[in-house]
């Protein structure tokens, strides 16, 4: 698992498949430990993940760090974090559909690769990009999702929304995203045994 994806990282670091990668610093290809249990799937690499080569970086990525910890889970042992495109587009905007068909390949082989059981599925882009609901993500997070190679995949929402959205309230996506990974860990509990 770990050479499979090594080769397929060294194939991605040298990709010129679309514009982005003229305007990238770094490929950002992923983070946290390769593992079957769990890989979240987020949407594409902003200011502080192009200039590490590494997946949530800055706020959003610190806040995710903290919301994994609080059900005693930790990117260093427990999960493997990834995107559905590898470089930073323009200003943050989205990734165009070209852009994201170009790099296709590489999230569909990390997850070939990996089979995971678990697939958090991380913001708008990625639910469009993996799960075709006809929904956008608040319609669709916190529920499980039958997906490749007999996992279950949960859009969650993108930490730089929660940052966005500070309300702790019932009923406030902070408070959703904390039912939501409550349930993860259960489910990862689970498939550990």
């Amino acid at each position: 698992m770990e050479r499979e994806l090594l080769l397929l990282k060294e194939k991605c670091l040298k990709c010129t498949k679309c514009a982005l990668s003229k305007t990238r610093h770094n490929v950002v290809f992923s983070d946290g430990v390769a593992n079957r249990n769990l890989v979240l799937v987020g949407e594409a690499p902003g200011y502080y993940e192009d200039k590490t080569g590494v997946p949530f970086v800055g706020k959003a990525g610190q806040l995710l760090d903290k919301i994994f910890e609080c059900v005693g889970l930790s990117r260093k042992k427990d999960v493997y974090i990834m995107n559905t495109i590898k470089c930073r587009p323009p200003d943050n905007r989205d990734p165009l559909p070209s852009e994201k068909e170009a790099c296709r390949e590489y999230m569909d082989a990390q997850l070939e690769i990996l089979k995971p059981k678990i697939i958090l599925i991380c913001g708008n882009v990625a639910l469009k990009s993996l799960l075709d609901t006809g929904f956008g993500i608040t319609k669709v997070r916190g529920k499980w999702f039958d997906g490749p190679y007999g996992s279950k995949m949960m859009p969650i929402y993108h930490p730089s929304y929660l940052l966005r959205n500070d309300s702790r309230e019932k009923g406030s996506p902070k408070w959703q995203m904390w039912q939501d990974i409550k349930e993860v860990k259960r489910m990862y509990d689970e498939i550990k045994g």
